[in-house]
């Protein structure tokens, strides 16, 4: 069965998750690592629990998911992965970083980029890609049927939905594509969302103001 772990970093209080086997294979998903301190408390969690770091993916390449690509290049030799269609995004945190204040070192460009419907695999397991674009271009979530959950990045959050005010963004195509691809799953299925508490399916199709089932 996948584990998944969770770590609140940066500014911007974004989720960095940790998806793990039996065997201590993991999967790096939007590491927002911003410090000398973040650093640490990842690379303890990692060494404690005996991980194998594989692979290392990104939901979508706003600033806050993607401080730590390069981190996570030097310390596991891991190249990020993502849509290709999130490039533009990814080239305009180079600039913005400094307006936030925050260290950027600039993230690798990935040697293959994952594509709508796509299926990764982890030891004896698989993540199903879902292309969810609305709040950023090319968004892509990560959704573990056998596991019963999803690692949604910035498209569903606890009674809100991912902002579209932001270059690339699209609210009515975020609307839809939560609707079509995202309230279709169990009722049962965990959502980890890139910020906030996790959530169920089923709960925000009852609950959400922004778009119910």
């Amino acid at each position: 069965m996948l584990k998944v772990h969770s770590f609140v970093f940066n500014a911007f209080q974004e989720n960095t998750y940790v998806v793990y086997d039996e065997n201590g294979l993991c999967a790096i998903i939007d590491p927002g690592i911003s410090n000398r301190d973040e650093e640490l408390s990842f690379t303890s969690f990692i060494k404690q629990n005996r991980l194998k770091p594989v692979a290392l993916y990104n939901t979508h390449c706003h600033i806050d998911h993607v401080l730590g690509n390069h981190f996570i290049y030097e310390e596991y030799g891991l190249i990020p992965q993502f849509h290709e269609g999130e490039v533009p995004v990814l080239v305009a945190v180079e600039n913005m970083a400094p307006m936030y204040g925050f260290r950027y070192e600039t993230s690798p460009i990935p040697e293959k980029f994952l594509t709508e419907n796509q299926v990764v695999i982890l030891g004896d397991y698989t993540l199903q890609l879902l292309f969810v674009p609305g709040h950023s271009p090319a968004h892509l979530c990560f959704y573990s049927r056998e596991n019963g959950f999803v690692i949604g990045g910035d498209v569903l959050f606890h009674n809100s939905i991912g902002r579209t005010d932001l270059p690339g963004g699209n609210h009515q195509q975020l609307l839809d594509n939560i609707r079509q691809k995202m309230y279709t799953l169990p009722d049962d299925t965990v959502v980890y969302p890139g910020h906030g508490p996790t959530t169920t399916i089923g709960f925000e199709k009852e609950t959400n103001p922004f778009i119910q089932g």
